[in-house]
């Protein structure tokens, strides 16, 4: 089974898999997503047991910097990481034992330049006639921070993302940034709407996983670069 991790700048490969060619339709009653619906998306199609890529659209494979011909074989685990630690797995877990149609999550990936971008999966069963699970289909759309450079704060809410990293309260932090406590909890919550993070640590977990902090820096820092 694939993982969540990233071992290296490109994600691992499995050999023993078999490129199949793309299905341009999930059979009738499969509860694919229409692609009409996902403007923009591009598709992959992957074995249910493994999750391995077993075709691909080229522009799905060009956002890892690889052909459509060199990413069948790997992990969608591997290629895609949830924001959420281990969410991404469980959420085809629950799709391939039939708990799912489908389902939507915000993760990351690595280009062919091992940076990092932002964007939104959604994954589907694919099913035959008599409802055996076939495949899994695989929608991913960039989303507008997941573009060249990635999310910018303004110097305000750095500081604030800043303290909430290194574990200040609320109260620390109104107090050192001279706000109110409604302040904070209004910059705080335009973060954990924006990053689409359900509490504090998963909005430290995505802003790490978007590379907006200096490496090996305590207190943690936002990089300037990404302060406007």
């Amino acid at each position: 089974m694939a993982t969540t991790s990233f071992p290296d700048a490109s994600p691992r490969k499995n050999k023993a898999a078999t490129p199949a060619p793309p299905a341009r339709r999930g059979p009738a009653g499969s509860g694919a997503p229409r692609r009409a619906a996902w403007a923009g998306a591009c598709t992959a199609h992957a074995s249910p047991g493994d999750l391995v890529v077993t075709a691909a659209e080229p522009e799905f494979a060009r956002q890892f910097g690889l052909s459509a011909d060199e990413i069948c074989g790997y992990g969608l685990l591997d290629l895609l990481r949830s924001l959420v630690p281990d969410r991404l797995r469980e959420q085809f877990t629950a799709l391939s034992a039939g708990r799912l149609r489908r389902f939507t999550e915000r993760v990351t990936g690595r280009d062919g330049s091992g940076g990092e971008f932002l964007a939104d999966v959604t994954g589907a069963a694919v099913r035959n006639p008599s409802g055996a699970l076939v495949g899994v289909v695989v929608f991913l759309r960039r989303t507008s921070d997941g573009g060249p450079g990635g999310p910018v704060l303004s110097a305000l809410d750095a500081q604030v993302l800043e303290g909430v990293a290194s574990g200040e309260s609320t109260v620390q932090l109104a107090s050192r940034l001279y706000l109110s406590r409604q302040g904070i909890e209004y910059r705080v919550g335009q973060m954990l709407r924006r990053f689409d993070a359900p509490n504090r640590p998963a909005l430290v977990a995505r802003a790490h996983a978007l590379g907006m902090f200096a490496v090996g820096q305590w207190p943690p820092r936002v990089l300037p670069e990404r302060v406007r």
